[in-house]
């Protein structure tokens, strides 16, 4: 992956300078690190600093801006849409079985440098992990993580319950998905002690960052 160091003074810069964090790479590995949490204003693009975490939406996004900051429009923020099932993390399996669900198409935000995708919402998150259950990706910037990314994922669903014939309706659905974000995120909290949960066992968002 292509480094660079952080000389601008603006905000998200300067909050990186403030922890002696001079360049690229050393920003994903301490944005990568920090506890997978929910942000209690994500249209902060500082968030993740405020509250020591973030979750996959808001590290990204803040390692966007810090790209930009920095002259490197290269550094892309996407939104991938991915089939979340049984095979991606047994965790949900209970859950998918009882309302007759192969997958719930989730949400997750990753990078694109250069033609490389890179996931750092955790230090074991991979694109690889969930790669081959993409279903449609999508570049959005970093101020898009709030109202457009739900509005995306909600239009996604909406036509995925049309085409397939699901026999719920898009709030039915909605609720079946933060039951699974609920049994991720259980399941975490007693397996991860130091709090940092893809976005799962792999990425994707763990947490009540979708409630509306």
């Amino acid at each position: 992956m292509k480094n660079f160091l952080i000389h601008s003074k603006e905000i998200v810069s300067d909050l990186f300078l403030e922890r002696n964090i001079t360049d690229f790479h050393s920003a994903c590995q301490f944005i990568s690190q920090l506890p997978y949490k929910r942000n209690y204003d994500k249209s902060n693009i500082h968030c993740v600093f405020d509250d020591l975490g973030g979750t996959c939406s808001t590290k990204h996004a803040v390692l966007r801006k810090l790209a930009l900051e920095n002259n490197q429009p290269n550094v892309k923020l996407i939104l991938g849409i991915f089939q979340m099932d049984s095979e991606y993390t047994r965790k949900i399996k209970n859950t998918l079985e009882e309302f007759k669900l192969d997958y719930i198409p989730e949400a997750h935000n990753y990078l694109k440098i250069e033609n490389e995708y890179f996931d750092f919402t955790k230090p074991e998150s991979d694109y690889t992990q969930f790669k081959n259950k993409l279903l449609i990706e999508r570049e959005i910037e970093f101020n898009e993580i709030v109202y457009e990314k739900i509005s995306f994922h909600k239009n996604f669903l909406q036509k995925w319950i049309d085409t397939e014939l699901i026999p719920y309706t898009l709030n039915e659905i909605w609720d079946i998905r933060e039951q699974c974000i609920k049994d991720l995120q259980k399941n975490d909290e007693v397996e991860i002690h130091y709090s940092s949960p893809v976005c799962y066992q792999n990425s994707a968002e763990i947490s009540n960052e979708y409630k509306q």
